[in-house]
């Protein structure tokens, strides 16, 4: 699939997405050093939804636009306040709104010691990139290829911090991409912490994903997933997932906290649900 992100901003993915990455970055603020965010495929960083891609889908009309108006148990709100304290501005009533992707919610996150270093290829979304990070001594745009960036960013000078892997899937062999450049980055910083997101749209490449992931021996992953309808290769995403190594020890407790509201709220009918599991293996000898 290619999914262009413009189309797609605010949808049930990008919130299940970006809640999950504002609670890593919150976590690592727990220590006063600083740390290193590494984002390998950015974006422009922000997204207009009243714009003609945004407002072709509506798709962020069953995303952002039912959390934001939700009646949310206490609990969660607790663990949704810096997602939307970073993402800013609320939905006007009725319309549309700006929705912030993964580096302009990193900056709202991250502290005056941490870092960020933000990859983006495609020279259009590289320019507005710049445009919407702005003046940031903290930050640091590469316009090149963010797997082969990752090669020479691990381990950083920082020695904690996350890489976030969340490419357009644009390419018939994304997954087995990921695959090779996660591993290759984690050889080299054992102790980083690694999320890959990926969309669903038929189970058999995500299922031989996992295995691979698994042959490869990699301690400490969490896959976490959510559906909202019933998957079919010829219907619209219905499910997403996000693939975490040296996730911090609460995030899973939070996410079956956290999944449960998306699934109720987003659910677009039969099949709504989620997944959360350990997918440590043993390496192939």
């Amino acid at each position: 699939m290619n999914y262009r992100h413009a189309y797609h901003a605010g949808n049930f993915a990008d919130v299940f997405k970006h809640v999950l990455l504002v609670r890593m970055l919150d976590y690592l603020k727990r220590k006063e050093g600083g740390f290193r965010y590494i984002d390998t495929h950015a974006g422009p960083g922000r997204y207009d939804l009243s714009g003609s891609e945004a407002m072709r889908t509506g798709e962020w009309r069953d995303g952002i636009d039912r959390l934001a108006r939700a009646d949310l148990p206490g609990d969660v709100k607790g663990l949704l306040k810096p997602y939307f304290d970073a993402l800013g501005t609320p939905p006007r009533e009725g319309g549309p709104y700006q929705y912030a992707g993964s580096p302009c919610l990193a900056q709202k996150v991250l502290r005056r010691q941490d870092r960020l270093t933000l990859c983006e290829l495609h020279p259009d979304d590289s320019r507005a990139l710049e445009r919407n990070i702005g003046r940031d001594n903290r930050v640091r745009l590469l316009n090149e290829d963010g797997y082969r960036a990752l090669k020479g960013l691990t381990p950083p000078t920082e020695r904690r911090g996350l890489v976030l892997i969340d490419p357009p899937f644009e390419s018939r062999d994304e997954f087995e991409t990921m695959e090779t450049a996660l591993f290759a980055a984690w050889r080299k910083w054992p102790s980083g912490m690694f999320a890959l997101w990926y969309p669903v749209k038929e189970i058999r490449p995500v299922a031989h994903f996992i295995t691979r992931l698994k042959e490869r021996g990699i301690p400490r992953m969490l896959r976490i997933e959510l559906t909202v309808e019933l998957i079919r290769s010829d219907g619209p995403l219905a499910a997403t997932g996000l693939i975490l190594v040296n996730p911090p020890y609460v995030l899973e407790a939070e996410a079956r906290a956290l999944l449960p509201v998306f699934a109720k709220l987003m659910g677009r009918g039969p099949g709504a649900g989620f997944a959360i599991e350990q997918i440590t293996g043993e390496p192939i000898p």
